[in-house]
């Protein structure tokens, strides 16, 4: 098979063996794969994938078809389409999951687009629900809304009947993120005195961590799940004390297989069906053939877009 291929620093497109499904596991063969900002930090040498999978070719989400089951693997049949979140190796022609980690791709999704759902969307539910509680009729503030959490973060805000208020620095992107749903879109200076909010979704880092307290209401939940302006902040301990807030952090990648089963079944428990209704939908930024690939990963770098950038196997 062919893949993006991380080499002395550099991505190139390679041939590699073909994976082969072992017990449990679904060979995919992919049609799109999303980049995220985890794949960037790889490429640079700063954030290793983890154990049992490749080190060598990035993607943290695919979509596809089965090719192939691999031992006691029951849960899809071969040409099913399918996606879902992978520790690495997304960017394959081929790549094996477990079939606990794949999700149906909702009708209606094209390659593109369903290669852009799973890491954006199972991290942007997981955060905003499971870290942060957010209820019907609560107020949430989304940093760094253009992105492609970001955007997940702000249709499913309003698609569970919060009021959403978004950051975006592009002034251009600014009305493209209402078209979304989003309430109010603002400039991120002076974000605080918008407040109070009962959730505050953190895409952006450090920086924001002082703004971000004195904008929580009481009793309100801090969720950083980015970091990319800085990881460290200096934050006011008697604040957070007294609006008896909570300040959460997660990420998937590094997470066990039962882990990131649970949050395959929460998202086609809670989400898929939003998409198969046009309640939510995947805004595809740019797309590039495989042969590209360096190519997209320059127009990830580059910012300046709404949602996502994905790779096409074929």
């Amino acid at each position: 098979m062919r893949a993006a291929t991380i080499r002395d620093g550099k991505l190139v497109v390679a041939e590699h063996p073909d994976p082969q499904p072992g017990a449990g596991e679904v060979l995919v063969r992919v049609r799109a794969a999303g980049i995220n900002g985890a794949d960037i930090h790889q490429l640079a040498g700063r954030y290793p994938a983890p154990p049992g999978s490749p080190q060598d070719i990035p993607g943290l989400e695919l979509a596809g078809e089965v090719a192939a089951l691999g031992p006691g693997a029951t849960r899809f049949a071969e040409g099913d389409r399918v996606m879902s979140i992978v520790g690495g190796g997304g960017q394959a022609e081929l790549c094996t999951v477990h079939e606990r980690l794949l999700m149906p791709v909702p009708a209606g999704l094209s390659w593109p687009e369903a290669g852009g759902v799973p890491e954006v969307f199972t991290t942007a539910h997981d955060a905003l629900f499971t870290q942060g509680d957010l209820g019907v009729g609560e107020r949430l503030l989304v940093h760094g809304a253009a992105g492609g959490v970001g955007t997940a973060a702000v249709q499913l805000g309003v698609a569970t009947g919060a009021h959403v208020t978004a950051t975006v620095r592009n002034p251009q992107l600014r009305d493209r993120v209402v078209e979304l749903g989003a309430h109010e879109v603002v400039e991120p200076d002076g974000f605080e005195r918008l407040g109070p909010f009962d959730v505050v979704l953190e895409l952006v880092g450090g920086p924001n961590l002082p703004g971000d307290l004195q904008a929580l209401a009481e009793t309100g939940r801090l969720v950083v799940i980015g970091i990319g302006a800085g990881a460290k902040a200096e934050i006011n301990l008697g604040a957070l004390m007294g609006k008896r807030a909570t300040v959460r952090a997660s990420h998937l990648r590094n997470r066990s297989l039962e882990e990131k089963a649970l949050t395959a079944r929460a998202m086609e428990r809670h989400v898929l069906a939003l998409f198969a209704r046009g309640a939510l939908r995947v805004p595809v930024a740019a797309t590039f053939p495989l042969d590209a690939v360096a190519e997209a990963y320059e127009r990830f770098t580059a910012g300046g877009k709404l949602g996502k950038i994905v790779v096409e196997m074929a």
